[in-house]
């Protein structure tokens, strides 16, 4: 492993530019993927990664995942989002809300030059040939459920229970890790940026 880095902001410039420098992935647009476990801090990476990316959009994969599916979503994600933006049109997919258990309404993805798509599982086998690049969120997994359950509060206990075992059988069946163009790891003072496992290459 390469473990050449920068700290951040610097870190978050170089792998914009590192970003920039790739050729589109699905249909006109550069699919960035942040994966890792729930708790890690992808939706924060995502949000200051897509600032350094000119504001680029951000897809949620909780968006799509739903009580009853927390990993079966990828046949919607390829039918609302994939297919169309591979086609260069605006995607239009369902949003899942968690507290009425129902997808509520509709967002609109346009084909801009970049796209992140964040959640666990952005990574996955079937997701991962449409990506320009993934990134891995390097926070061990004991750590990161810890993260998420103080940030969700006693009540959503149970719910963690359940996701921390959907979770583990999800990666074991389908890593993304080994596959990470990028290893991302949080630091007090930003993000530090490493080279991938050698098993990407």
């Amino acid at each position: 492993m390469d473990h050449s880095s920068r700290a951040a902001p610097e870190a978050l410039d170089a792998l914009a530019r590192r970003l920039l420098a790739l050729p589109p992935s699905c249909g006109p647009v550069r699919l960035i993927g942040v994966d890792g476990h729930a708790g890690s801090g992808k939706s924060t990476f995502a949000a200051r990664l897509s600032q350094a990316l000119g504001e680029a959009p951000v897809l949620h994969l909780d968006d799509l995942a739903t009580h009853d599916e927390l990993f079966e979503w990828t046949g919607r994600f390829r039918e609302q989002v994939l297919t169309p933006l591979a086609a260069g049109r605006t995607a239009r997919y369902g949003v899942y809300d968690w507290v009425h258990r129902a997808f509520t309404h509709r967002e609109e993805l346009a084909p801009a030059p970049f796209v992140i798509v964040e959640g666990v599982g952005a990574g996955r086998r079937s997701v991962r040939p449409f990506l320009a690049c993934l990134l891995w969120m390097e926070v061990p997994e004991r750590r990161s459920w810890q993260r998420g359950r103080r940030r969700d509060g006693p009540g959503l206990s149970g719910f963690w229970d359940e996701w921390i075992r959907a979770e583990e059988r999800h990666f074991a069946a389908d890593p993304s890790r080994p596959f990470a163009d990028h290893l991302v790891l949080p630091g007090n003072e930003g993000y530090v940026v490493l080279t991938g496992p050698p098993a990407t290459a």
